[in-house]
C-alpha cells in the first residue's frame, strides 16, 4: 500500500525546498573542497599546512585566489596577505594569522616542474572560484531559509528544542512536515524518523537493530540534534550517559537519545507548548531507563 500524501501547508513545502537546497549546496561545497585538497596534495602541500581543514573558509579562498601556485605563495608579502584577509572579512588577529600563513607557504617542499605547476595552478584558480560562489550562495539561501522558517507557526516550538538551531530546526520541520494528522502518535513519528529501533526475535534470542529504511535527511538532522543536545540539556546528557554505562556505543546512545527527543517534540507540537527541561525529564530515575 502507498502512504497517503501528507497535507502539509504551502509554507512548510517552501521551507522544505529551501532546506534541501541549502543542504545540497553544502554537500557540493564539501565535494569541491575535497577536490581542491586532492589537487593541492599533488603539487602544493604547503597550502595544506597553512589552512589544514579550512579550505572552504574565507582565509584559504582569499589567499589561494592570489597565490594558486607554490612560487606565488612563497612570494607573498605580509602586507599582501593582510590585505587579502581583510578583503575576505577577517577583522581580528590579522597580523598573527598572516604571519602563520606566510611561514607555512615558505616551508620546504618537493617542487613540480614549472609547466605542471602552472597547469595545477589554473585548476586551483577554477576550484577556488567555484567554492567562492558556493559559499556565497549558501549564505544567501540560508538567509532565505531563516526568513521563511521564522514565519511558520511551529518555528518557536522547534527552536525551543535542545540542540536545534535555525538551520537544523528548519530541516526537521521540512522533513516531518506540518500536517497535524500525519502522525497518529509519537511512535508513528519515531518510526518515520528512523530513530525507533527494529526488534528481531528468534527463539530465545532478541536483538534491536537500527532502522535502515527511513527519511535519511531527517534521520541525520535528528542525530546532529542529539549530539548538540548533550551540552544544551542536562536531562539529555544523563540519558546518554545512562545508555553508555549499559554498554551502548556512542552512535547507539545518540540514536536512542534522538528517539527520545522525537517523542518530546511530538508532545510539544501536540500540546502547542515550548520545550521545558523539567517536563521533558520529570523523573530521572524512571525516565532514564533504557527503553525500546
Amino acid at each position: 500500500m502507498y502512504r497517503p500524501i501528507a497535507g502539509d501547508s504551502e509554507l512548510a513545502e517552501a521551507v522544505k525546498v529551501l532546506a534541501r537546497t541549502h543542504q545540497n549546496l553544502i554537500w557540493s561545497r564539501q565535494r569541491q573542497a575535497n577536490l581542491l585538497r586532492s589537487t593541492l596534495r599533488e603539487f602544493y602541500p604547503a597550502a595544506l599546512v597553512a589552512f589544514t581543514d579550512e579550505l572552504a573558509g574565507r582565509d584559504a579562498l582569499a589567499v589561494l585566489e592570489i597565490a594558486p601556485t607554490p612560487t606565488r605563495g612563497r612570494g607573498l608579502s605580509m602586507a599582501r596577505i593582510v590585505s587579502a584577509l581583510r578583503r575576505a572579512g577577517r577583522q581580528r588577529y590579522l597580523d598573527k594569522r598572516a604571519g602563520e600563513i606566510r611561514d607555512a607557504l615558505r616551508t620546504e617542499q618537493l617542487q613540480a616542474a614549472p609547466l605542471i605547476a602552472d597547469a595545477y595552478g589554473h585548476t586551483v584558480t577554477a576550484l577556488v572560484a567555484v567554492l567562492a560562489t558556493l559559499v556565497a550562495q549558501i549564505e544567501q539561501v540560508e538567509g532565505e531559509l531563516s526568513s521563511c522558517f521564522d514565519q511558520h507557526p511551529d518555528a518557536k516550538i522547534l527552536l525551543s528544542q535542545p540542540g536545534l538551531g535555525p538551520v537544523l530546526a528548519a530541516r526537521v520541520l521540512a522533513e516531518f512536515g506540518d500536517d497535524p494528522t500525519r502522525y497518529t502518535d509519537a511512535k508513528a513519528r519515531k518510526n518515520y524518523a528512523g530513530t525507533a529501533p527494529i526488534t528481531r526475535a528468534s527463539g530465545t534470542r532478541r536483538v534491536m537493530l537500527a532502522r535502515v529504511a527511513c527519511n535519511k535527511r531527517l534521520r541525520d538532522a535528528l542525530y546532529l540534534q542529539a549530539f548538540a543536545a548533550l551540552n544544551a540539556s542536562p536531562g539529555a546528557r544523563v540519558y546518554y550517559d545512562a545508555h553508555r554505562a549499559r554498554g551502548a556505543t556512542h552512535h547507539k546512545a545518540l540514536r536512542s537519545l534522538a528517539n527520545r527527543l522525537v517523542g518530546v517534540l511530538h508532545g510539544c507540537l501536540r500540546h502547542r507548548a515550548c520545550y521545558d527541561e523539567a517536563t521533558a525529564w520529570p523523573n530521572q530515575n524512571t525516565d532514564l531507563k533504557i527503553a525500546a
